[in-house]
C-alpha cells in the first residue's frame, strides 16, 4: 500500500515536472519569437531611416539657390529691342573690367545663369520706370557656381579635376567679399517648370501634370470600380462566369504596371489616336491599373456590412436596390474611400506605364488642362536622374522627397478616414 502511494506521488511529481518544463520551453519560444519580430521591425525602420536620411542629405542643397548681385543699366534702345541678354553681359563684365581676353570674358559671364537676362526683363516689365536708370538685381548663378558656393565642390582639388577653374574661384571669392553672393531658399523649385539648366529647373509643371492625371484616374476608376464591386457582391449570380471574372480581377491586381502601359499605347494612342503625353491618356492608363485595387477594397468593405442590415431593410419593404444604395454602400463608404486613396497613391508613384505613352518627353510649359502635353513627378524624377549635369543629382533627390511627402499624406488621410468613420460591428 505504501509502495503504491509512493509510486503514485513520484509519477505525479514527474508529470508535473514535465509539464512545467514544457511550459517553460513554450514561453521561452514565445519570447524568442517576439524578439525576432521586434528585431525585424527595428531592422526595417533602420533601413527606411537610412534611405530617407540619405535622400534628404542629397536633396537638401536643391532647396537653396545661389544668387549674384548685378548692377544693370537699362537704356531705352536696349529695352526697345529686348536686348536684355546683352545688358546682362555688360553688367557681368563691369564686375571685373580688367578681364579683356575673349575666352576669359566668356568664362566670366558663365558665372551667372543663362536665364539671367529673362530675370532682368521680368523686373523691367514689372516696373517700366527702371528704363534709363541703373538698378541692382539678384540673379541666379550657374549650376557649377551654385555647387561650388554650397561646398559640394572641393576647391583644394587640382584645377584639372574641377569644373570651376582657379580664375573663376578668384572671381567668386571677390564677389563674396563685396557681399554680392547670397544663398537663399529656392522658391523657383516649387514654382517653375522643367529646364535644361539645373538652376532653372522646377517641379511645378510635373506637380500640375500629376494633379490632372490623378483627376482623370479618379473620375474613371472610382465610379467604375464601385459599380463593378457592388454588382459582383450584391447582385451577380454565383456561377462559373462570375467566378472567372473574380479570378481575373484578382490576377489583374498583380499584373506588372508596364503591361497597362503597353495596353494604353496599343489602344488609346495607336487605335483611337488620342493625344500623346497628355494627362487624359495617362489618367486612363492609370485608371485601368487602379480598377482592380478599388474593386477588391470595395468588395471587402461591402462584405464587412452585417447581413442584419440588409435583412432589416428588406423587412420594412425596401427593394434590393434601395437596400444597397440607402444602407449598404453608405455604411461601406469609409472602407471604399480608404481603398480608393491607397489605389490613387499607388497610381501617383507609377512611372513605367506612363513612359510607354510618351509622358517622358521634355516639357517646359506648365500644362493648362488634361489635353496639354505634360509629365508627372515620377517621370520627372526619371528624367533628372538620367541627366549628366551634377546639379540634377540634388534636384532628383529633392523631387523624391516631395513625392514621398505626397504619398505619406495620402496614406495618412486613408488611415484617418478609416479610424474616424469605420464602424465595429
Amino acid at each position: 500500500m505504501t509502495d503504491t502511494s509512493s509510486n503514485t506521488a513520484v509519477s505525479t511529481q514527474g508529470t508535473w515536472g514535465e509539464m512545467s518544463e514544457r511550459t517553460r520551453l513554450r514561453y521561452a519560444a514565445e519570447r524568442r519569437f517576439r524578439l525576432y519580430g521586434l528585431a525585424a521591425i527595428g531592422a526595417a525602420v533602420l533601413i527606411l531611416a537610412t534611405l530617407v536620411t540619405s535622400i534628404g542629405i542629397t536633396g537638401l542643397p536643391a532647396f537653396f539657390q545661389t544668387y549674384i548681385k548685378l548692377d544693370v543699366t537699362v537704356d531705352a534702345a536696349s529695352a526697345e529691342k529686348g536686348s536684355y541678354r546683352g545688358l546682362m553681359f555688360k553688367s557681368v563684365y563691369a564686375l571685373y573690367p580688367e578681364v579683356t581676353d575673349r575666352r576669359e570674358k566668356k568664362k566670366l559671364r558663365g558665372i551667372v545663369s543663362s536665364g539671367a537676362g529673362r530675370e532682368i526683363k521680368a523686373a523691367v516689365l514689372d516696373d517700366p520706370s527702371l528704363i534709363g536708370t541703373t538698378f541692382s538685381i539678384w540673379v541666379r548663378s550657374s549650376d557649377d557656381v551654385d555647387i561650388f558656393v554650397k561646398g559640394q565642390m572641393d576647391r583644394n582639388l587640382p584645377e584639372a579635376d574641377r569644373r570651376v577653374k582657379d580664375n573663376e574661384v578668384a572671381w567668386i571669392d571677390g564677389l563674396e567679399e563685396q557681399g554680392r553672393v547670397e544663398t537663399r531658399f529656392n522658391f523657383s523649385f516649387f514654382s517653375s517648370g522643367d529646364s535644361r539648366e539645373p538652376e532653372q529647373a522646377g517641379i511645378w509643371g510635373a506637380v500640375v501634370g500629376s494633379f490632372f492625371t490623378l483627376c482623370v484616374t479618379l473620375a474613371v476608376s472610382f465610379p467604375l470600380g464601385v459599380l463593378a464591386a457592388v454588382y459582383l457582391e450584391e447582385f451577380a449570380p454565383q456561377n462559373r462566369w462570375t467566378d472567372l471574372i473574380e479570378v481575373n480581377i484578382n490576377n489583374l491586381a498583380a499584373v506588372p504596371s508596364i503591361v497597362f502601359g503597353l495596353l494604353g499605347l496599343a489602344m488609346f494612342l495607336n487605335f483611337f489616336g488620342m493625344p500623346r503625353s497628355a494627362p487624359l491618356v495617362g489618367g486612363m492608363v492609370l485608371a485601368l491599373m487602379t480598377l482592380p485595387t478599388i474593386i477588391i477594397a470595395t468588395r471587402a468593405a461591402l462584405k464587412a456590412v452585417p447581413p442584419s442590415i440588409r435583412e432589416a431593410a428588406l423587412g420594412v419593404g425596401a427593394s434590393e436596390l434601395q437596400v444597397v444604395t440607402h444602407h449598404v454602400v453608405p455604411l461601406a463608404m469609409p472602407g471604399i474611400l480608404t481603398g480608393t486613396i491607397i489605389g490613387m497613391a499607388q497610381a501617383l508613384g507609377e512611372s513605367a506605364p506612363l513612359l510607354m505613352i510618351g509622358m517622358v518627353a521634355f516639357i517646359v510649359d506648365v500644362p493648362q488642362g488634361i489635353f496639354d502635353p505634360s509629365t508627372v513627378l515620377p517621370v520627372q524624377i526619371y528624367i533628372w536622374a538620367d541627366s549628366p549635369e551634377r546639379a540634377f543629382v540634388a534636384k532628383t533627390s529633392a523631387a523624391i522627397l516631395v513625392l514621398l511627402t505626397f504619398l505619406v499624406f495620402m496614406n495618412a488621410v486613408a488611415v484617418m478616414l478609416r479610424k474616424r468613420f469605420e464602424r465595429r460591428w
